[in-house]
């Protein structure tokens, strides 16, 4: 199956232990020498409505990906999330 990363960002990632929203899809990091995806990158969420700047983003291992609905991204452990570096 085929995706672009303009249909993953119109995706909400939901972890499927235990129902919580991340929020959407981003950003994908990509290992350039084979093509790959490394992790799914979702914006961090925002302070006080944006005037506070917002929350670090997170990196989701492609590893914890489990299943693509049409409009989700369900993930599986949740916990291991790494803040992403800038």
């Amino acid at each position: 199956m085929e995706t672009r990363i303009a249909q993953l960002r119109c995706k909400e990632v939901i972890s499927v232990a235990d129902g919580s929203r991340f929020g959407y899809v981003g950003d994908m990091e990509v290992d350039l020498d084979s093509g790959q995806v490394r992790a799914l990158v979702v914006p961090g969420r925002r302070r006080l409505f944006g005037l506070l700047g917002r929350e670090e983003d997170h990196c989701i291992p492609w590893s914890s990906v489990k299943r693509f609905g049409e409009d989700i991204i369900l993930v599986e452990d949740h916990q291991r999330r790494i803040p992403r570096r800038k």
